[in-house]
């Protein structure tokens, strides 16, 4: 075939594509394996060191069916094709190997799997594609062109209809002419629905909407985080406490992801008394926590801060729980006022906790439990506590995102 090329794979890669090692440097082609012997060709309008999976000369011994008609296609899933040992260990690896070329010493512990019933939240965009027919589904692998799907492998079951209620939610809005991106979460009082892009909507729009959400027993309509129909509040259950949702709060993927880390984070905390959580979120952790220990929490999305103060409020048993809105980006607690607890949880977005970091590192606190969905900018703050003083006990790498790149971790740093 023109413009293809024979290449052999020598490892996956920290994004799981398969890497191709050429004197002209790396070639990355997605669902490609170590070992196999491959044809590829260019990707259009990419990085000349990308190609995309022709055909699979000489397969490799771990490869294995993708269990979803649209693996390849959907952009959501990049590791279905590979047996789940292997996975495993190159997924253990990806932490092990981030730690070490940040000159991180520690144990590593085995993988945890953490996927348990499956996604409990997801996003599906509503495009108008061409000849005015309506997709609605995840964005395709490497474009921004929508891949409409009728069903989803890796979804909980707690999800069940979702799939069908965004297209019924989609089909009316998108007539008003802009993309959609519909984001649904489980609950326990049934399905909560934020949509975004739609601009305003009319009051005809509205009843029409709660018809839908009448069928499609919505627990809650919001629009970019608005509210337009309530049948229920949509609740969650966090330890002994019941959280009634913002809308499109921050939750963890999974319902096992969730309890994992928080088992991980109250194991690594049982022995104090004063806990400081921050980026707490509607409290995954604190709620827990104040069943046997003082907490105070910090967080600066005011709506999951109401949250969590009304749920810990609400909730018989628990500790004080003190919870205040704050930008810790912008304003980190300061050593001066660190000086009361006895341990500290931190669970940061993706691009860390760099300027809380580097006031944890010139604190007293004896104990420092961090969370982390980026190994990388773990490793960075993590540095930093190090450079500080403390000692890193070890780091657990927990699999919530099974079949991506993505892993979370938990370590314990003690002075």
């Amino acid at each position: 075939m023109a413009d293809s090329e024979r290449l052999v794979i020598d490892h996956v890669g920290h994004h799981g594509d398969g890497v191709a090692i050429s004197g002209g440097g790396n070639i990355y082609v997605p669902y490609a394996l170590g070992g196999e012997t491959i044809e590829a060709g260019p990707v259009p309008g990419h990085h000349p060191d990308r190609r995309r999976l022709l055909k699979v000369e000489a397969a490799s011994p771990a490869r294995v069916a993708p269990f979803c008609p649209h693996f390849g296609v959907c952009g959501g899933c990049a590791i279905q094709h590979w047996d789940a040992e292997p996975y495993r260990a190159w997924k253990r690896e990806l932490v092990v190997t981030t730690l070490s070329q940040a000159g991180i010493d520690c144990d590593v512990a085995p993988l945890v799997d953490a996927h348990g019933a499956g996604r409990r939240r997801i996003t599906l965009h509503g495009r108008m594609g061409t000849h005015g027919v309506l997709k609605v589904g995840y964005a395709a692998a490497g474009s921004h062109d929508v891949v409409p799907i009728d069903r989803c492998p890796i979804l909980d079951p707690q999800l069940s209809g979702a799939i069908e209620a965004a297209w019924a939610i989609a089909e009316p809005l998108i007539a008003m002419g802009k993309p959609l991106d519909i984001q649904i979460t489980a609950t326990n009082s049934g399905l909560d629905v934020d949509v975004r892009g739609s601009g305003p909507v009319s009051s005809a729009m509205i009843a029409l909407l709660s018809r839908i959400a009448e069928q499609h027993r919505l627990a809650r309509l919001t629009r970019h985080g608005e509210l337009l129909l309530m049948r229920t509040p949509p609740v969650i259950s966090i330890g002994a406490a019941q959280v009634v949702l913002p809308p499109g709060s921050f939750l963890q993927a999974t319902v096992a992801g969730e309890e994992t880390l928080a088992a991980l984070v109250s194991n690594h905390s049982r022995r104090a008394k004063h806990i400081l959580d921050l980026f707490c979120g509607v409290g995954p952790f604190a709620l827990r926590l104040a069943a046997k220990a003082r907490v105070t929490a910090f967080d600066s999305d005011a709506g999951a801060v109401a949250a969590l103060q009304k749920a810990a409020t609400s909730t018989s048993g628990l500790k004080p729980v003190k919870v205040e809105p704050r930008d810790l980006f912008r304003r980190p607690l300061m050593p001066q006022e660190l000086r009361d607890y006895d341990a500290v949880v931190f669970d940061p977005p993706r691009q860390g906790a760099q300027a809380q970091a580097t006031q944890l590192a010139a604190s007293k606190i004896p104990a420092v439990v961090a969370v982390s969905c980026n190994v990388t900018t773990f490793a960075r703050d993590a540095k930093m506590l190090i450079d500080g003083g403390y000692r890193i006990e070890g780091v657990t790498p927990v699999d919530q995102f099974r079949h991506t790149p993505h892993v979370e971790l938990v370590a314990r740093f003690n002075r």
